[in-house]
């Protein structure tokens, strides 16, 4: 469209003032209500392209959580409260219990807790700003607005996840521990798991050696820090987790495997899947495959 044809568009338009509706105590706009549209399409919430993937979801002794949303492409998981009328602080505990449970419930995600409310007042800023960098935590403000006949819901973001600064993993902040710490927290026998990881990179990796860090066991090689490849021994498993960029060809290929998959790391770029002792043996070919894909990316 042309500038002059833009200008007499908008010299025939006129303005329209739109009604604010207040949803605490509305017979018809109720917070199920609000729920469903969330539900039917969670992306108008604002935090990406994201599913639903259950909601008023049971937790004994806490309560139900309004809505669990997941986003599509990673393993990051939304824990939303929806609360009409001012955000209180039993709704602030309320959202951070139900994050605490999910995390802890299901450790292979990444969790961030979300408050949905009309009205963030600006006490209740700076309380979630207290808790925001130690808790991911999300806060956006929900508006109905009267169209005509019709509603409609805007959301807009008013506290978001801290942004931290990348720490690489061979930083100090990933505390350095010992093998025995590693075999107390899980067991023996999947940290050995780790032991016949190191072998099969070692036709391919030269002097390569485990480094015992606090979540993870990462490797050395010729006397540096090199994690290609990172392994989180788990009780019966281990993760194995491959820094290997996400692409069609290499999604296909490693689901061609009767391997169980875990969601993508976005953050450090690596496939993540999960291995028993059996895998080892019945993968072997497939896994030297991609360890070794692994180390050439780095290494080069």
């Amino acid at each position: 469209m042309k500038l002059n044809e833009l200008e007499h568009t908008a010299d025939n338009m006129n303005h329209i003032k739109l009604e604010t509706i207040s949803l605490k105590g509305h017979k018809e706009l109720t917070e199920r209500w609000i729920h469903d549209i969330i539900a039917k399409e969670p992306t108008i919430v604002g935090l990406g392209d994201v599913e639903l993937k259950d909601r008023e979801r049971i937790h004994p002794g806490a309560g139900r959580l309004d809505l669990l949303l997941q986003d599509v492409e990673d393993n990051s998981r939304y824990e939303v409260e929806v609360q009409l009328g001012e955000t209180d602080p039993s709704h602030i505990i309320r959202t951070i219990e139900y994050w605490d449970i999910e995390r802890k419930r299901y450790p292979q995600y990444d969790h961030t807790a979300v408050i949905i409310a009309e009205d963030i007042t600006s006490r209740f800023l700076n309380v979630i700003s207290l808790f925001n960098g130690s808790i991911p935590l999300i806060a956006i403000q929900m508006r109905a607005l009267k169209v005509g006949n019709d509603v409609s819901l805007q959301f807009t973001k008013v506290v978001d996840v801290m942004e931290l600064g990348l720490v690489d993993e061979d930083e100090p902040v990933n505390t350095p521990v010992t093998r025995a710490d590693w075999e107390k927290k899980v067991n023996a026998k999947s940290v050995a798991l780790a032991d016949r990881v190191l072998q099969l990179c070692k036709p391919f990796a030269g002097r390569i050696e485990l480094s015992y860090n606090k979540h993870y066991i990462g490797f050395w090689v010729d006397g540096k820090p090199l994690n290609f490849t990172t392994v989180v021994p788990k009780a019966q498993s281990i993760i194995l987790e491959l820094k290997l960029p996400r692409t069609d060809e290499n999604d296909a290929w490693i689901a061609s495997q009767e391997l169980e998959t875990l969601a993508y790391d976005k953050t450090f770029s690596r496939y993540r899947i999960r291995v028993t002792a059996a895998d080892l043996d019945k993968h072997q070919g497939f896994l030297v495959d991609a360890l070794k894909r692994a180390f050439d990316r780095l290494s080069n």
